[in-house]
């Protein structure tokens, strides 16, 4: 494996983990059951893909791949609880999350376009990755 097809699966696994830390950041704000069901499973998609970067990363290196930091995960907690302190309702929840996921669509969709020669598995991780936070978009939508 090249080491840019390490890099790849370490921006996955940052944006899962990502997403992860925000749906964390915003679950115990949420009224709405459905809400709050459709976020335990855009979670649980979340880390499905983080494990499926873990398992192929543990066969190229003996490092593990790299999470959001303590800096990146504090300034999201921050951002959220700001923007939620005087409206957390349903509707601005789901747009917050949107436009995370959406700027998770936009690094995905750049590594795909720069990086053809990639390894197929990477690249399917990759894909899957984007597809999931393109479906979650669709999802979120419907709770604006």
């Amino acid at each position: 494996m090249k080491n840019q097809d390490l890099n790849i699966l370490d921006e996955v696994n940052k944006g899962a983990t990502m997403g992860m830390d925000a749906i964390n950041f915003v679950i115990d704000k949420v009224e709405d059951p459905n809400f709050h069901h459709v976020l335990d499973v855009e979670y649980n998609k979340y880390a499905d893909i983080s494990d499926r970067v873990n398992d192929l990363y543990s066969n190229y290196s003996s490092k593990d791949p790299h999470e959001t930091n303590f800096m990146n995960k504090a300034m999201t907690w921050y951002g959220i609880q700001m923007k939620t302190m005087t409206d957390s309702t349903t509707s601005k929840i789901s747009e917050l999350l949107m436009q995370g996921t959406n700027m998770g669509i936009i690094e995905g969709r750049r590594l795909l376009n720069e990086n053809p020669d990639a390894a197929k598995d990477v690249k399917n991780i990759l894909n899957d990755f984007v597809v999931m936070q393109e479906d979650s978009v669709e999802t979120l939508k419907k709770f604006l």
